[in-house]
């Protein structure tokens, strides 16, 4: 997985340098060796809790109307985030890095495209209303 602009950017810089942050620790996770893998999965739970606060805070600060939705995909994601690193924190990584190779890349175009690109949209739209 691999930061392209032109499909990933959503125009709002706080939303775009976080998911940047995130392709970059997945597209490491893929090619990282045994330990190294252990050591970025934790990292990646890590980066996705705070991922998925900071949107949050978005969400309410922006009275975000599908807040409900788009957090309860949040919750889903870290929740498996979470059952994926017990299996990795015991050196059980096959089922974690099937999981960073397609599950993970997969849900991030798929949510990304939908859930945040609209959450960007109405933050811009409301923006550009305080500018006025």
């Amino acid at each position: 997985m691999d930061w392209d602009e032109s499909r990933h950017g959503l125009g709002l810089e706080e939303m775009d340098a976080t998911h940047r942050e995130f392709v970059a620790l997945v597209r490491e996770l893929q090619t990282a060796d045994h330990d190294t893998f252990m050591f970025l999965f934790q990292k990646l739970v890590e980066h996705t809790k705070l991922h998925f606060v900071e949107e949050g805070r978005l969400m309410r600060l922006y009275k975000f109307p599908a807040l409900g939705e788009h957090e309860g995909e949040h919750h889903r994601v870290y929740g498996d985030l979470l059952q994926f690193n017990r299996n990795v924190k015991n050196g059980r990584l096959a089922l974690a890095r099937a999981y960073v190779k397609e599950g993970l890349s997969e849900w991030f175009a798929l949510h990304l495209g939908s859930m945040d690109a609209a959450l960007a949209a109405h933050i811009l739209r409301c923006q550009q209303q305080e500018d006025f």
